[in-house]
């Protein structure tokens, strides 16, 4: 029985034997049929010979021959001399569109929210040459369980371009590599709360999404207004812990002031507190050299959190902290206490992109193409006097602020839907409702070159007919 088994074409998993015996043929009939119309056997699947599934089964051989004579009859097999039995193509040649899943992301006829980069332009000819080198010289260890902190090479390769491109002081053995910056979140929440944390600060406006995650890990979040310096950081008190934009303040677009920067570092200092620094696009600076990280003047101060969301894209699911060094044991713990396994093969890609400077020649490139895309947002927000655009020239979005006696940000993001436009609104970043302006975000970079224009054409549109 086993030899006849293993040498099935295809096995089939049926279950038949709840049925008396003068009911099995019946039984796997009706099993059969129910395969074939949920799509469990596909048209074209070429069924074991009856002996095969006899023995599968454990029934006999006349039952299964009868099962599929009855249905080679009714049209659900094929049976042909010398090519066995077959699955028949019984679909509906016209099924029903299936409906998207709940939780699937169903992307706007034009996207202009911010946050995302060009996902049309992803480097895949350069990427494709870095996973063949990986997988070329790969060794077995690199399929295993992996490194809780990251891959070695990647922590490196990271050490190296953050210290050439944003100033970033550190070292392999300070990194720690995560699934991008939520998970960064949740760890240096994790780490806090461990180390008896009870209250962190917030920026306000800022990361909505995020914030929440904190406080869902049971840490009080007081809000930290912005003005045009960036955080009000004179009013931080007794917080364990700050949360910062510095280079591009999510999401008003303005860097911290020099003062300000100084003035947190000493506070952290003179409490025992972290500074958070998201370092989520600090790449993209179009009218100067990028404003550099605060890491560098208090690295026994700040966790410096920074992914490859914003210059590749989210689905690389790759992050990484640059730590004090007194905390990286904590935070591999606490990886480690929600992971037991860290996946390795792209970082090692990511790694080798690094290393190879593709990565570079990636962020100059897409620089270029965002900064003309910013200025053409620029231009076309400039003939609706109305509207002002803040924040400096700067990441993958601007801010437009709406008048008082205008049209609110909700009555534009319906309009926009009308037109397949999606935007974010500025005021359901605020923790306070009281203290929400009105505003819009409009991103100018998940959109591919291709569907741009059409993108700020339903924005002008937009705006137009609700009276702008």
């Amino acid at each position: 029985m086993a030899k006849a088994w293993t040498g099935s074409r295809i096995d089939l998993h049926l279950d038949v034997t709840a049925a008396g015996p003068a009911k099995r043929r019946a039984a796997l009939e009706a099993a059969l049929r129910e395969a074939i119309r949920d799509g469990s056997l596909r048209p074209g699947v070429p069924l074991p010979s009856s002996r095969g599934l006899a023995d599968q089964l454990g029934i006999s051989r006349g039952t299964v021959t009868s099962a599929y004579g009855q249905l080679v009859d009714e049209g659900f097999l094929t049976s042909r001399p010398g090519s066995g039995t077959a699955v028949a193509d019984v679909r509906d040649p016209k099924p029903p569109a299936a409906s998207p899943h709940r939780f699937a992301a169903v992307r706007p006829e034009h996207d202009l929210r911010p946050g995302s980069p060009d996902l049309a332009a992803f480097p895949l000819r350069g990427w494709t040459a870095a996973t063949r080198r990986v997988l070329s010289a790969a060794r077995p260890e690199l399929f295993g369980a992996g490194d809780p902190q990251g891959r070695y090479e990647l922590r490196a390769a990271l050490a190296d371009y953050l210290g050439r491109t944003r100033g970033v002081q550190t070292s392999a053995d300070r990194v720690v590599i995560t699934r991008g910056y939520h998970q960064s979140v949740h760890l240096i929440a994790r780490v806090l709360r461990s180390q008896g944390a009870t209250t962190v600060a917030w920026e306000e406006p800022g990361h909505a999404d995020f914030r929440k995650y904190v406080a869902g890990a049971g840490l009080e979040v007081r809000p930290l207004p912005v003005d045009e310096g960036g955080a009000m950081v004179d009013g931080l008190t007794d917080e364990a812990a700050v949360f910062l934009t510095p280079a591009h303040q999510y999401p008003t677009g303005v860097p911290l002031d020099p003062p300000r920067r100084r003035a947190v570092v000493e506070w952290a200092r003179t409490n025992g507190a972290l500074v958070v620094e998201d370092d989520y696009d600090g790449e993209f600076r179009y009218d100067r050299r990028p404003v550099g990280a605060m890491q560098p003047v208090a690295t026994c101060e700040v966790v410096y959190c920074g992914s490859a969301s914003k210059t590749l894209g989210p689905g690389l699911c790759l992050g990484w902290l640059a730590l004090p060094s007194r905390l990286v044991e904590a935070f591999v713990r606490a990886k480690l206490e929600t992971e037991s396994f860290s996946e390795g093969v792209g970082q090692a890609v990511l790694a080798d992109f690094l290393a190879s400077h593709a990565y570079d020649r990636h962020v100059r490139a897409a620089r270029l193409r965002y900064s003309r895309r910013r200025e053409r947002l620029v231009e076309l927000l400039d003939e609706f006097p109305r509207l002002t655009v803040k924040g400096v020239p700067a990441g993958l979005h601007v801010v437009v602020a709406l008048p008082a006696d205008g049209p609110g940000e909700s009555e534009i993001r319906a309009e926009g839907e009308t037109r397949g436009l999606a935007v974010r609104g500025l005021a359901e970043l605020y923790q306070n409702a009281d203290n929400a302006e009105q505003g819009l975000l409009i991103g100018y970079a998940a959109a591919s070159e291709r569907a741009y224009p059409a993108a700020l054409a339903a924005l002008a549109g937009t705006l137009r007919a609700v009276g702008f």
